[in-house]
C-alpha cells in the first residue's frame, strides 16, 4: 500500500473537475467511457482513463504530459482500457517524468502487464502501486483518502480533502503589534512568523481568525450505495457519483452493483455534501431529465454530468 505517497503540484488554489467521460459500460455519441480530470494550481490528476479518454482531453485542451498521477476506481474494462494508449503517447511524446497509477490492492501485475502488451520503447517509468480500502495518498496540499466500492470486484471511491487554510487576518491587531502593513502582512497570511524592526516577532496564531476549511471532492462510480461512501463523502464540497440507471431500473442496478439517480441522491444527502453530480449513465439515457427529476426529490442541489463540462470548486470562506 502507498499510504506514505506523496507528490509535489502547484500552489494555486484553483481547484477544477473536467469531466471527460460520463457514460458507462459502452461509449455512445453523446457520452465517452469514464475519466474525471481533477486540475489544482499546476497538477493534473486523472480519476479513470476509459477508451477514448485522450480524444477527451485534446477536446478539453489539456495535455497528456500534464498528467502526474492517475487513480483507478476498479479494473472493469470502460474505466481503464484507455490507459495503455494514453501511457504510449506520453512515451511519443518524450516524457521523462515517472507517472505514478494507483490501483486497488491486488491488481498491479494485471495492469503492468496491460502496459507491456504494446511494442514502443517507452521514454520514462509508470509507476504502478497497490491502494487499499482506506489507504491514503498524501499530496502538496491535500491528501487522498479511499474507501471500498460496493460493486462486486476490488474497487476504490477516492476523496482528495485539502489541508486547511490559514484564518483571516486581523490588520487592526496586526499593526497594533508593531507590523507593518506590506508585505509582512502577505508573510503572515500565509502562516508564516514576522520579524519587528525592534527585535521580537509575530505569530501567525496572534493576527489569524479560526482555519479556514479546504476544499473537499469525492469520486465514487460503479458502486451501491453504502455508508463507507457517505461516511467518505461526509461534508463534501462536490460528489461525484454512479446513476447509471433510473428508478425504473432499479432492481438491475442492484443486480449490477450500480446506483439509481434517487440512490446517489440519498447518499448526498445522508454525507451532508454541497453539491451532487451524477455520471456513469447508462447509454440508453440520451434524455436525462427523468434522473434528474428523481435526485432533486430527495437532493435538490443535483446536477448530471455531461461530456466536457467544466466545474469550479470555490474555496469555503472567501
Amino acid at each position: 500500500m502507498s499510504g506514505g505517497s506523496t507528490f509535489s503540484g502547484g500552489e494555486s488554489l484553483n481547484l477544477t473537475l473536467i469531466f471527460l467521460g460520463t457514460g458507462g459500460s459502452v461509449p455512445s455519441p453523446l457520452r465517452a467511457l469514464p475519466s474525471l480530470a481533477l486540475r489544482r494550481g499546476g497538477e493534473l490528476l486523472l480519476f479513470d482513463c476509459g477508451e477514448g479518454t485522450q480524444a477527451q482531453m485534446l477536446r478539453a485542451g489539456l495535455s497528456p504530459l500534464k498528467v502526474s498521477a492517475v487513480f483507478l476506481s476498479h479494473l472493469h474494462g470502460d474505466h481503464f482500457l484507455g490507459l495503455a494508449g494514453m501511457v504510449q503517447t506520453m512515451s511519443l511524446f518524450g516524457r521523462t517524468q515517472p507517472l505514478r497509477i494507483y490501483v486497488p490492492e491486488g491488481e498491479r501485475e494485471r495492469i503492468e502487464t496491460f502496459l507491456r502488451l504494446p511494442h514502443y520503447t517507452p521514454s520514462f517509468e509508470a509507476r504502478v502501486e497497490e491502494l487499499s480500502a482506506g489507504g491514503e495518498v498524501r499530496g502538496n496540499g491535500y491528501r487522498l483518502l479511499t474507501c471500498p466500492l460496493k460493486h462486486g470486484v476490488r474497487g476504490l471511491a477516492f476523496s482528495l480533502e485539502e489541508s486547511p487554510r490559514p484564518g483571516r487576518l486581523d490588520p487592526q491587531k496586526a499593526m497594533e503589534l508593531g507590523v507593518t502593513p506590506g508585505p509582512s502582512f502577505s508573510l503572515l497570511k500565509a502562516g508564516k512568523s514576522v520579524s519587528l524592526p525592534g527585535g521580537g516577532e509575530v505569530k501567525p496564531e496572534e493576527v489569524l481568525g479560526p482555519p479556514l476549511p479546504g476544499r473537499k471532492v469525492v469520486y465514487a462510480v460503479d458502486t451501491r450505495p453504502s455508508q463507507e461512501t457517505v461516511a467518505l463523502a461526509s461534508g463534501a464540497d462536490v460528489l461525484v457519483h454512479d446513476s447509471m440507471f433510473g428508478e425504473e431500473l432499479a432492481e438491475k442496478a442492484r443486480e449490477r452493483g450500480h446506483s439509481t439517480s434517487s440512490e446517489a441522491a440519498w447518499v448526498a444527502r445522508e454525507a451532508g455534501v454541497k453539491l451532487l453530480v451524477l455520471t456513469h449513465l447508462s447509454p440508453r439515457y440520451q434524455e436525462t431529465s427523468l434522473l434528474l427529476e428523481q435526485a432533486r426529490k430527495i437532493f435538490p442541489n443535483t446536477v448530471v454530468a455531461e461530456d466536457l463540462m467544466v466545474l469550479e470548486v470555490p474555496l469555503a470562506g472567501g
